[in-house]
């Protein structure tokens, strides 16, 4: 029998996250891992009338990047572009079944692949930005992602599926209160022209002028719960250290610590991972920030080495380097979008054109 966790958080997800209408061409991607939610994904789109693909992912990302020729790992699937051109919504389930195997690969050969696919990013977003194409990626709970958060399985389900709201009795009804309190910050820093960030080992000052800060309730992301935005390109001055490793292809670049100036990144360093940091910012664009975000999802209060979780976390904030989303005004345009993660409930204190309106961790508006 299916955890009922399971059907409600497949019902969420069609028929809120991606609402499915009747017709349309859905993609559903995700590790054979994750079965039963694939198969209930399934089942809801069928119930819409509409038409779901499954493409199952079998684990060969190592055999690939060890094996691959550099033509290969260039290679851009022609089949794959015209699925990027021509469905109307894709369904993404994280369910990582080994997040380090790629731990003892080079990075060059990482930063070579990613840097291929900006084309497939590029087409992506732009028909996101149109409305032509939805989106979503959701997590399936298994052992080993439950061993990277450093809990059992049944103690990694419940964190999963309660950061979901799944267990709530009217789950869309809590991501739609979700939306309306998160819009009520958006409208405050859409007037907004500067920002400054001042935490621990961090003074960050950027412009927001003409920039739409986007509401995330549960449509692109589930779990979700964040505002954000995209800093004027040329606008990014000073230096930030960040709490939490980034998570790259599985490996952790822990400690990172980059200085801005005139909105590139002038100075880079990382305690452990420094040489896959180094490689990745050498990507066309990955040099600036493609988006400034603030977590306001409380009830995950744990990191967990997943970014699907963690960049939602109350109580912090988040960069990410490289790619903008148009939706938020952002012009940078990158082969990848690389999230890194800073605590703020110790200390930290956000500005918008001189007004505090966050403090430790908290919205003072």
């Amino acid at each position: 029998m299916v955890d009922p966790r399971i059907e409600k958080l497949a019902k969420l997800c069609v028929h809120y996250s991606v609402d499915v209408k009747p017709d349309e061409k859905v993609l559903i991607q995700g590790s054979e891992s994750a079965f039963p939610l694939i198969n209930e994904l399934y089942k809801e789109c069928l119930l819409s009338d509409a038409y779901p693909l499954i493409m199952a992912a079998l684990d060969v990302a190592y055999t690939f990047f060890k094996y691959a020729k550099e033509h290969q790992l260039k290679f851009v699937s022609p089949f794959e572009r015209f699925m990027v051109e021509n469905i109307d919504a894709r369904i993404g389930i994280y369910c990582e079944p080994n997040p380090r195997r790629l731990t003892n690969i080079n990075p060059s050969r990482i930063k070579m692949h990613a840097a291929s696919r900006r084309g497939l990013s590029e087409i992506f977003y732009k028909r996101v930005a149109e409305g032509k194409l939805k989106w979503t990626v959701l997590p399936y709970p298994i052992n080993a992602q439950a061993q990277e958060a450093s809990m059992s399985l049944a103690e990694y389900e419940d964190f999963v599926y309660s950061s979901c709201f799944v267990d709530n009795e009217d789950t869309v009804a809590e991501w739609k209160k979700v939306h309306q309190q998160q819009e009520k910050i958006c409208e405050f820093l859409n007037h907004a022209d500067e920002i400054r960030i001042i935490g621990e080992d961090a003074d960050l000052t950027f412009s927001v002028k003409g920039r739409k800060w986007i509401n995330c309730s549960g449509k692109e992301n589930m779990p979700d719960g964040e505002v954000f935005t995209a800093p004027i390109e040329n606008s990014v001055n000073g230096t930030i250290r960040f709490t939490f490793p980034g998570i790259v292809a599985g490996r952790e670049v822990e400690d990172i610590t980059l200085t801005f100036k005139n909105g590139r990144v002038v100075k880079a360093s990382a305690a452990k991972g420094n040489e896959l940091l180094q490689q990745l910012l050498k990507i066309e664009g990955a040099d600036r920030i493609g988006e400034a975000a603030i977590g306001t999802n409380y009830a995950i209060t744990k990191f967990t080495k997943n970014m699907l979780f963690d960049e939602k976390m109350g109580g912090t904030i988040h960069i990410a380097l490289g790619n903008s989303y148009a939706e938020s005004g952002g012009l940078n345009k990158s082969a990848i979008h690389l999230d890194i993660l800073k605590d703020m409930k110790k200390y930290g204190e956000i500005y918008a054109d001189g007004k505090l309106f966050y403090k430790n961790g908290k919205f003072l508006i």
